[in-house]
């Protein structure tokens, strides 16, 4: 058993202690899922509260985000007039905070590997030896459609389902993502921080072939108090999004899916409205 006092051990006397092993504190990349506090793994619940620094997001939600203790809690997100913090200062804040042995978590939205930057985080800790877990989340990409009553798979209408993001432009040269394929798949289609976009991969799915009548669901802060959902068609669903003022975060659900709710709603919403 060592002899060094339990406050004093991991302490840093010179700079080359701070960078041995036994004096680097630990990273934890966790998802914090849609929103909804409840909906928080236990292990994440339980990091939240013994962490030393939360480095946080605004996605995870104004009920998570409270669940932070006072003045530990840093924010890495958005800012007022829509400034942002650089993905490069969080990846080094992260190693700093680490190196100085504390606990750390990493607060994101949903999972951290779902369109959570999670994958660069991992490879720049393990690129300077921090030590790092990843706690999975649930991800909004299934949860969202789901609290909407819409199942993302369904045996009579959808066999697989797509995940993409909405940040990029559809009518870009280099575009990742290939809307005609898309188009031509089949089942449902999941974009995530699509609103402002919408036009623009409506009107790529359209003219690579998508009927207009494929039905189109947006949920808006899912799982949050103040959670909205909108359906229409590829026809329609812009004019309905500005129509309702469906706004940042929400997810679109493109597919025969997205018409089940209608048959579940009444109910579902009853219980929403309970909560």
């Amino acid at each position: 058993m060592s002899d060094t006092p339990p406050e004093t051990r991991g302490s840093r006397e010179t700079d080359d202690d701070a960078h041995e092993p036994d004096a680097v504190g630990r990273v934890y990349l966790v998802g914090s899922g849609p929103g909804d506090p409840d909906l928080l793994t236990v292990k994440a619940r339980r990091l939240l509260a013994a962490a030393d620094v939360v480095l946080h997001d605004k996605l995870p939600g104004p009920d998570v985000i409270d669940l932070i203790p006072e003045g530990r809690g840093e924010d890495v997100g958005k800012r007022a007039g829509g400034e942002r913090t650089a993905q490069e200062y969080t990846n080094e804040r992260l190693v700093e905070l680490a190196r100085e042995g504390k606990t750390v978590v990493r607060l994101k939205g949903g999972d951290p590997f779902v369109f959570g930057r999670g994958g660069e985080e991992a490879e720049h800790l393990a690129a300077r030896g921090i030590p790092f877990e990843v706690v999975p989340g649930v991800t909004s990409a299934v949860a969202g459609p789901g609290v909407a009553g819409i199942p993302v798979t369904h045996r009579d209408h959808a066999s697989s389902v797509t995940f993409v993001t909405g940040h990029e432009d559809p009518t870009k040269a280099e575009s990742a993502v290939n809307w005609e394929a898309l188009a031509a798949t089949g089942g449902t289609l999941v974009v995530l921080m699509g609103v402002g976009r919408l036009p623009d991969y409506v009107g790529a799915l359209r003219a690579a072939g998508m009927a207009p009548e494929t039905p189109v669901a947006l949920i808006e802060r899912a799982t949050w108090p103040d959670q909205r959902v909108a359906v229409g068609t590829l026809a329609t669903i812009v004019e309905v999004r500005d129509r309702e003022g469906i706004e940042p975060p929400a997810i679109t659900v493109v597919g025969e899916v997205a018409a089940t709710r209608e048959r579940v709603a009444e109910f579902l919403e009853n219980e929403v409205n309970d909560r």
